[in-house]
């Protein structure tokens, strides 16, 4: 995570000013922040990811927030490519806490008592990108092949959000962690938050 801080290629991928802009126009902002990036790889025969929502996780006083999920392989259906629910993201916290079994089975349900349509955008090729929202619903199943499933992912915020509650240990992890430990009320914009694109620039 933050590879950008480390390492010149990450950080030349995590700044890159086109996936910003898009980033900015699906949550009709006028500019967007790193919140953090995040390399994710799924082993051969790895099980699948539980049902979550990354926004509770986040102390972040908005709803603007979304994630970059891109591929650096190619990723058939077998190979475990991220499910949504479409339309989940419209409900907001939807109760489910820590990502982990019980949240598979909260969710499960939930599920199957609302009927949300499951999407899932495999196959898709290295370099193809989703986007989602912070609050959509999504996991992943597992990677049934003998490849490892390499993605990289970057998360967005609206410029100007400023830091909510920090009202679990999550989100007290996630505040020391990504936002430098700033103070509730005051503006996301700390070193570690650089703004990656706007309109007035």
């Amino acid at each position: 995570m933050n590879l950008w801080t480390i390492d010149p290629t990450a950080r030349e991928f995590v700044m890159a000013k086109r996936f910003a802009k898009v980033a900015a126009d699906l949550m009709g902002v006028d500019g967007v922040r790193l919140y953090h990036d995040q390399a994710l790889f799924k082993e051969p025969g790895g099980g699948i990811t539980p049902w979550h929502q990354d926004h509770v996780y986040w102390p972040l006083d908005t709803t603007n927030t979304i994630t970059m999920w891109m591929p650096l392989v190619d990723v058939p259906n077998e190979i475990g490519s991220v499910v949504f629910a479409s339309g989940s993201h419209e409900r907001g916290d939807l109760g489910g806490s820590e990502i982990g079994d019980d949240s598979q089975l909260h969710f499960d349900r939930l599920i199957e008592r609302e009927k949300f349509d499951l999407v899932s955008y495999a196959p898709m090729r290295a370099g193809d990108a989703s986007f989602h929202a912070g609050w959509v619903l999504h996991g992943a199943p597992a990677n049934e092949t003998a490849t490892m499933r390499s993605v990289m992912t970057i998360i967005y915020f609206a410029d100007g959000v400023r830091v909510g509650e920090i009202d679990s240990p999550m989100r007290r992890a996630d505040n020391e962690r990504w936002l430098g430990s700033l103070p509730t009320g005051s503006l996301a914009a700390s070193p570690l938050n650089p703004l990656l694109w706007s309109r007035a620039t």
